[in-house]
C-alpha cells in the first residue's frame, strides 16, 4: 500500500473514484468522515491510500477553495451560464441571481448566449461585457464561438448550468464530442426521462481541464442552494465595486437613495438597466433575512 493525492471524480453508491498519477482509484471513505459529517465531494483534492489492485481508501479531504450544495461539487474555478438568445427567450433576473451565486462562492462566472444561429446575442453581449463578465456568443448547429469557449475551458474545472431547453448538453458534445452526453431531444426519442444519471461526474477535456456533467443542474438548484444576505449582495455585482464606498451615505443600500454613487453609474449607463433592477429585486427578496436564519434556509 502507498498514499498519494489526487482528484475526485466521482462518487456513486459510497465509491468514490480518484484520479491519481494518471490513474484512477475505486475509493471508500474512512468512517471519521462519518464521525465528522464530512462528505467527500467529486471535485475535491483528497490524500488516499491505493492498492496495486486499483483499490484504495480516502484518507483526508484536502482545503476546499468552494463548494456547492446543489449540486454537490466542489474546488469549481469557473461556471458557464448558459442562455438562450431565444426558445426559450433569456430571463435575466434568473441569468444575475447565478452569477452572484457563483461570485459569493468565489467562482469565476462566464455567460455563453446559445443558438445564435436563430437570433443575434447583441442585447446580451452588451449586457454582461459592460459588467465585466466573460461573455460567447455559441451555436451548437454553426459551430460559432465552440472555439472561443474551449480555450476558456483549457486548464479550468468547470461546471455549465442553464434551465432546460437552452442546449448544454449539445454545446457540451460539440466542445468535446467524446463526452457524447445524451441531450434532451436523443432522450425523448428513446423514451426516457430527463436526466438518466443521477450523480455529478468530472470528465477530463481534450485541451486539458475538466467539466463537471451536473445532471438536472438548473439555475434553480444554484439559487436555493445559496442564501446571499442583503449586505453581502452589492460585492456580488462586480460592476459595482468601483462605486462602493463612494455613496453619499455610509449605510447606502444602492437601491433608490439620493448620493448613491452606483444609481448614479446607472445613470450614465456605466452599469446596465436592468443589472441594477435585478439588483434591486434580489434586495428586496432577503431584506427580511437574518445571519441566524441561514443556516435553516439553506
Amino acid at each position: 500500500m502507498r498514499e498519494g493525492s489526487g482528484r475526485i471524480l466521482k462518487g456513486v453508491g459510497g465509491f468514490y473514484y480518484v484520479e491519481a498519477g494518471g490513474r484512477v482509484y475505486e475509493c471508500r471513505a474512512r468512517g471519521i468522515f462519518r464521525k465528522e459529517k464530512t462528505t467527500p465531494a467529486v471535485g475535491d483534492l483528497a490524500r488516499i491510500s491505493m492498492e496495486e489492485d486499483g483499490t484504495g481508501a480516502v484518507e483526508e479531504i484536502l482545503p476546499r477553495k468552494n463548494r456547492l450544495v446543489r449540486p454537490p461539487v466542489a474546488n469549481l474555478d469557473q461556471l458557464v451560464v448558459v442562455a438562450s438568445v431565444c426558445d426559450p427567450a433569456p430571463n435575466l433576473l434568473v441569468i444575475d441571481k447565478v452569477i452572484a451565486a457563483a461570485e459569493y462562492h468565489g467562482i469565476a462566472p462566464v455567460v455563453a448566449a446559445s443558438k445564435t444561429d436563430l437570433e443575434s446575442a447583441a442585447r446580451l453581449e452588451e449586457i454582461y461585457t459592460k459588467a465585466g463578465i466573460p461573455f460567447v456568443a455559441v451555436s451548437s448547429q454553426t459551430g460559432e464561438g465552440v472555439e472561443a469557449l474551449r480555450e476558456l475551458l483549457r486548464g479550468k474545472i468547470t461546471a455549465f448550468t442553464g434551465n432546460s431547453g437552452v442546449g448544454k448538453s449539445s454545446l457540451l458534445n460539440r466542445i468535446d464530442p467524446r463526452l457524447g452526453l445524451e441531450t434532451a431531444e436523443i432522450s425523448r426519442k428513446l423514451g426516457r426521462g430527463r436526466h438518466t444519471t443521477r450523480h455529478v461526474e468530472l470528465f477530463p477535456l481534450e485541451g486539458g481541464g475538466y467539466v463537471a456533467d451536473t445532471p438536472g443542474f438548473s439555475s434553480v438548484d444554484l439559487e436555493r442552494g445559496t442564501l446571499i444576505l442583503k449586505g453581502e449582495l452589492p460585492g456580488c455585482f462586480r460592476e459595482f465595486a468601483p462605486y462602493l464606498g463612494q455613496c453619499r451615505f455610509p449605510s447606502c443600500s444602492h437601491t433608490c437613495e439620493k448620493g448613491c454613487a452606483v444609481l448614479g453609474a446607472v445613470r450614465e449607463g456605466r452599469i446596465a438597466v436592468s443589472r441594477h433592477e435585478n439588483y434591486c429585486a434580489m434586495v428586496e427578496e432577503v431584506k427580511e433575512i437574518k445571519e441566524w436564519q441561514r443556516k435553516g434556509i439553506v
